[in-house]
């Protein structure tokens, strides 16, 4: 019989059956095992994406009374504050380069550019924008209570004048303070002093304090002291603006606008909400302030009193000076003969008008507490002994100048308590969101890096050369 030429079928077990389905079942599993980690992968990325992009931006820097200060407002902010700094350090570094040949020019530039870089530095300016942002979020939450609002028309209408566009017309300066004649002295005044005008501004004598760009202060060691004469002020409204004709086309602000919209959405990712939400900020600001000024009754006038003073090194030379005061003795005469204040030592002693705040307070509190004409027992400063005499108590006009700051002060000091007595939260967090863009352009670090490595190399002293001694 032939065989079968086909070869035959093989069989399959239970056992290569058990086989193949475990050999299925791992390579699911490898499968679904691969899809998981892709998943977990994509899922972190992800997660990091929108950690990075949305959910740390909503993040609170900050709550103020439960409003929160997102970490997104907090960093546009921040790079805007370091955009105007910058900008200000660019034209000053411009300037120089048009006028600087001066090597004294250039160190002086060097240092303030200097301090520019100081100001720069994340935690202070981040802390600057959020005690900013604070007080806005204060203020706001003020003028709700308030009923003060500011309406979109208003924000359009700062946004022109910003951009220098006056539809209306371009307006002339607001009323300030103006000047008026001083006071006419009385009997007992002309008795004091010589029938000669009185000087109407304000010496100080305190420490001078100068500001720098990082905020800090310095009090010097001698007392400033210059009086200076003429005409006190007094309130005088001027003519009410009128409109002048503008060339300044809808088109053309139009234009400008756009274009301010786009430069600050390139440079530093401020849009236009931004810039709206800053504006508004500011006529919030203006609104409140305005309101509690006139609850506070703040006037362009202040109780002052005009004096003079002899400053000695010590007590003993003081109460000697008091006593040929009593004597009989001149005080201008003893003034130029002995007081070590020499900015006004050739006047009298004489410091004109001042008004509270203006001098070191055992000065002050002396000086309020004269009557006319009375002579102080010494008074202790930290500038050493003075004997005072009051010349004169008056409610003076302040400057436009003196005014201002007066009317800040009364703000300031009314918004300090505001804080105090509200729930301010601060973030740590916040000094690891600080933007560290944009940046002083390369060319203004390096003339700051240069100028400082020429001050910091000792001199060179040239020196003389050795004569040869003649050939005997």
């Amino acid at each position: 019989m032939a065989k079968n030429p086909r070869k035959s079928e093989p069989i399959i077990t239970k056992k290569h059956l058990a086989r193949q389905e475990r050999e299925a079942l791992q390579r699911r599993y490898i499968m679904i095992g691969t899809i998981i980690t892709l998943v977990t992968v994509v899922g972190l990325i992800t997660y990091g994406i929108l950690s990075e992009t949305l959910i740390k931006a909503r993040q609170p820097v900050a709550l103020v009374n439960g409003e929160r200060i997102s970490t997104s407002d907090f960093q546009t902010r921040t790079r805007y504050l370091r955009q105007q700094v910058i900008g200000n350090a660019v034209s000053n570094f411009q300037f120089l380069q048009a006028f600087g040949s001066n090597p004294e020019l250039q160190s002086s530039f060097a240092q303030q550019l200097a301090q520019v870089q100081v100001q720069l530095e994340p935690n202070l300016i981040g802390q600057q924008v959020i005690d900013q942002m604070v007080d806005e979020e204060l203020i706001r939450q003020e003028a709700e209570r308030r009923g003060i609002t500011v309406t979109s028309e208003e924000v359009d209408k700062a946004f022109q004048e910003a951009l220098g566009y006056f539809p209306e017309g371009t307006p002339t300066s607001e009323p300030t303070l103006e000047t008026k004649p001083t006071s006419t002295l009385s009997a007992l005044q002309l008795t004091l002093v010589p029938p000669t005008p009185t000087p109407t501004e304000t010496p100080i004598i305190t420490a001078t304090v100068s500001v720098s760009a990082t905020a800090t202060q310095a009090p010097t060691s001698a007392p400033t002291a210059t009086a200076t004469e003429g005409p006190a002020p007094s309130a005088t409204a001027t003519l009410a603006p009128s409109p002048t004709p503008t060339e300044y086309t809808l088109e053309g602000y139009q234009q400008v606008y756009q274009d301010t919209i786009d430069g600050f959405e390139e440079s530093i990712k401020m849009g236009e909400a931004d810039l709206r939400h800053l504006l508004e900020a500011q006529l919030y600001r203006e609104k409140v302030q305005e309101a509690i000024l006139d609850e506070l009754d703040v006037q362009p006038s202040e109780e002052q009193v005009w004096a003079r003073h002899i400053l000695v090194p010590d007590e003993v030379l003081a109460t000697q000076v008091r006593q040929r005061l009593e004597a009989g003795e001149d005080f201008a005469t003893l003034a130029a003969e002995l007081s070590t204040d020499t900015s006004n030592k050739d006047q009298g002693g004489d410091l004109g008008w001042f008004g509270r705040g203006r001098m070191v307070p055992e000065f002050e509190e002396a000086a309020f507490a004269l009557e006319t004409g009375e002579v102080s027992e010494p008074v202790e400063t930290s500038f050493g002994f003075h004997i005072i005499q009051v010349l004169g108590h008056e409610n003076r006009p302040l400057t436009q100048s003196e005014y201002d700051t007066l009317k800040q002060q009364k703000f300031d000091e009314w918004l300090t308590e505001l804080r105090t007595n509200s729930e301010v939260e601060i973030r740590d967090y916040w000094t690891e969101r600080v933007p560290t863009e944009p940046t002083l352009p390369p060319e203004i670090e390096s003339f700051i890096q240069q100028v400082q490595q020429q001050q910091a190399a000792p001199p060179v002293i040239p020196t003389a050369p050795v004569e040869e001694s003649p050939s005997q």
